[in-house]
């Protein structure tokens, strides 16, 4: 008996030991484990800090435009209503850093008690790009026209050639182009000195500036608040983009996109505001097409492109890629192609490809008002009203099936544009959103 006590008391003490060796092992296991995806959590953290700061310190070059300018400023190579607060009084600050694209800097900024944006064009790259030929950022960018000697008169005569050759030949640029030389005079002294001229010069060669101009009576475009060189202030947009929600770039990284749509389409003003907003960009393709002073081809209509304003006005937030059509048409001709997705421009100006010669052709596939229509799709029909809901989803499909530019096309266009706006106004005018 004595025998056998002790025998299962000595497998016990065994077993005992065993199942401790077990769960040590099991719990080495676990730690080392544990301690693997914590290093690789923090390698790939940093990989992507790193990553992410050199992707900043790469496109937000403001310091050096700042100098750039300021140098070439007190030079007297340019001069302007913003370059004695930008480089002698510091009271024009450059704030955050919304940048893109290396060659166009964006910040917002603080101008005594204004907010503003400031954009600052860099120097172009050297190898061909469509979009750099839209800017036409060689002439511009060196601040060496007009030349010294010439004339008010001269200078006047150089603007309208311009504007002719970026609209058109409009029976008004005339008057387009005394909007533009009251805007050269920056200090008022009823003088155009030549560093203003060179700084004015260069700014209309910018599609935004020449935007600004263009609508600068409509409430569409932000106003011009001032200017040095090619830099310039615009006012500042209260809300942007059109819609969705500004996310710390860590978790952008890891959010699919479908994911992110759906977010996006839940943070977005009342149904009734959406239709004041929707209105606005509607208006505004009416303005750019076959507009007072020539047509626009709108060549990115996406939410980040707009904002508005507390009154729910819809406000164009960056404008690069609303460019004019005769000068759109005179550059993708000389687009070399293979395919129709050679020919396209921005995110929405697509023509196809002539394969006989290898060149792209001048007329956009789809109009202004399509692509606007596809933007407000989501944007409009979630929380649409019941009673307008299947009548707007119906106007809204017909007005994105648009295509081409014929005459009939045009008719058509019309009709939709004014059903839109009628639908949608009709629903919001008796409330205070109107």
């Amino acid at each position: 008996m004595n025998n056998l006590t002790f025998t299962l008391g000595h497998y016990i003490v065994i077993f005992g030991d065993i199942n401790l060796c077990v769960q040590q092992t099991k719990f080495s296991y676990l730690h080392m484990k544990y301690l693997f995806f914590s290093w690789l959590a923090v390698f790939v953290g940093s990989w992507i800090v790193y990553v992410e700061y050199s992707s900043y310190t790469e496109l937000c070059r403001g310091h050096d435009c700042k100098n750039s300018i300021c140098d070439k400023y007190r030079k007297g190579v340019i001069d302007g209503s913003a370059c004695s607060s930008l480089c002698d009084k510091d009271t024009l600050y450059l704030g955050k850093c919304f940048t893109m694209k290396p060659k166009s800097q964006v910040y917002s900024g603080t101008w005594g008690d204004l907010e503003g944006v400031i954009k600052c064009q860099m120097e172009e790259a050297p190898h061909y790009d469509l979009g750099n030929a839209m800017q036409h950022r060689k002439e511009s960018a060196a601040f060496n026209q007009p030349t010294k000697g010439t004339s008010v008169e001269r200078f006047r005569e150089m603007i309208l050639n311009h504007l002719k050759s970026k609209v058109g030949d409009q029976a008004n640029l005339a008057d387009l182009a005394t909007q533009v030389l009251s805007i050269t005079d920056a200090n008022k002294d009823g003088h155009i000195s030549l560093p203003e001229a060179r700084s004015t010069w260069a700014l209309l060669h910018l599609n935004e500036f020449l935007l600004a101009l263009v609508l600068q009576d409509r409430e569409h475009t932000p106003k011009l608040l001032g200017f040095c060189g090619d830099l310039y202030v615009m006012e500042k947009v209260p809300y942007s983009p059109l819609y969705g929600i500004s996310l710390p770039w860590i978790m952008e990284v890891w959010i699919p996109a479908g994911v992110r749509r759906s977010m996006d389409q839940w943070f977005t003003p009342s149904w009734p505001h959406k239709a004041k907003i929707s209105i606005g960009l509607l208006e505004l393709v009416e303005d750019v097409f076959h507009g007072t002073f020539g047509s626009f081809l709108m060549c990115d209509v996406s939410a980040t492109r707009f904002g508005y304003n507390e009154r729910h006005d819809l406000k164009v937030m960056d404008a690069r890629y609303i460019v004019p059509e005769a000068i759109f048409q005179e550059n993708i001709r000389q687009q070399r192609c293979d395919v129709d997705e050679d020919c396209l421009y921005g995110a929405d100006c697509l023509t196809s490809c002539d394969l006989t010669k290898h060149r792209c052709t001048p007329e956009v596939t789809r109009p202004n008002l399509a692509k606007a229509c596809e933007a407000l799709k989501d944007y409009t029909l979630r929380g649409a009203p019941a009673d307008v809901r299947e009548e707007l989803e119906k106007q809204l499909y017909a007005c994105i099936a648009l295509k081409g530019s014929s005459e009939q096309m045009e008719i058509e266009h019309s009709l939709i544009l004014n059903n839109l706006k009628t639908l949608l106004w009709k629903k919001i005018s008796h409330t205070k959103d109107s």
